[in-house]
């Protein structure tokens, strides 16, 4: 789903690389659903070996899904971009066998740091969790 302009191939490119080398993601059976500078969406199905003792997901497997997209949707060129703080809303309790799907928006970007805002949420729509993440743009490239 990205789109097919020169310059937007370009500017995805870093976001694949970093996936392909991206092992926890990868562990997690991450989907990356769409890549675009400032705009991601990633999915996970959970497992049972991602629920607590409760028998509800682990809010670190939410947050590693909202994590992920974040990371995608704030490496918007060939600087490397890290997560310089995040904070989430656990709103809505799941369990092994559903989808979740994150979506990052950037909000702002501005020098070195930005805002991005990643909603989650289940296979029915309903919001699971709300997660701010604040970006800081290395001097690294990919």
């Amino acid at each position: 789903m990205t789109d097919a302009t020169p310059q937007a191939a370009e500017a995805v490119r870093p976001n694949r690389a970093m996936m392909e080398r991206d092992r926890a993601s990868a562990s997690l059976g991450l989907v990356v659903e769409r890549d675009d500078p400032g705009h991601a969406v990633v999915s996970m199905r959970v497992r049972d070996d991602m629920t607590n003792g409760f028998h509800i997901t682990h809010g670190g497997f939410v947050f590693a899904l909202a994590d992920t997209a974040f990371a995608i949707a704030c490496n918007e060129d060939d600087r490397v971009t890290v997560a310089a703080g995040a904070d989430i809303s656990f709103l809505k309790s799941t369990v092994a066998g559903q989808t979740l799907t994150a979506t990052a928006v950037r909000r702002t970007r501005s020098g070195r740091s930005g805002i991005y805002d990643v909603t989650v949420v289940d296979e029915l729509g309903d919001p699971v969790a709300e997660f701010r993440g604040r970006s800081r743009t290395t001097d690294q490239t990919y």
